[in-house]
C-alpha cells in the first residue's frame, strides 16, 4: 500500500535519525584507527560527551484499547488487561524507537526490584 504524504513526512525524520547514527558511528569507528594518540585523547573525549547524554527508556508490558466510556470508569482497585501474556517478551524503547526485546526479572541484588534481561537485539528496525 503506497504511504501518504503525510506518513512520508512521519518517516522521513525516522531516516534522517537513522543517516546521523550511522554516519556518528562511522566517525567514532574511523577515529579510534588513527594512530595519532592526541587525536585519540580529543575523540576519547568528543565519544564520552555523547555517552552521557541522557536517553528515555521505556520497558512496554502490553498496551490495551478500550472506549473512553470504559476509561472514564477505571477507578482504584480496576483491573485493566493488556495484549501480552505472563512469559511473552516485553519491549525496549529508547527515544520511542524499540531496540530490544526481554523477559522480566527479578534483581539479585535487591529482591524487591524486579528489571529486563534482554533476549534479542533489533537492529535496524523502525521503532515502536
Amino acid at each position: 500500500m503506497a504511504n501518504t504524504k503525510a506518513e512520508a513526512d512521519l518517516d522521513q525524520p525516522d531516516e534522517q535519525l537513522d543517516r546521523a547514527i550511522e554516519e556518528l558511528r562511522g566517525v567514532l569507528h574511523e577515529e579510534e584507527k588513527r594512530p595519532d594518540a592526541a587525536f585519540r585523547a580529543a575523540s576519547g573525549a568528543n565519544a564520552s560527551v555523547i555517552m552521557n547524554i541522557p536517553v528515555d527508556v521505556q520497558i512496554i508490558l502490553g498496551s490495551t484499547e478500550m472506549p473512553v466510556s470504559d476509561l472514564m470508569a477505571l477507578q482504584k482497585g480496576s483491573t485493566v488487561a493488556l495484549n501480552r501474556r505472563i512469559g511473552e517478551p516485553v519491549d525496549v524503547v529508547v527515544n520511542g524507537r524499540k531496540i530490544a526485546r526481554g523477559e522480566i526479572t527479578v534483581l539479585e541484588s535487591d529482591p524487591s526490584r524486579f528489571g529486563i534481561r534482554l533476549t534479542e537485539i533489533i537492529a535496524g528496525t523502525k521503532g515502536a
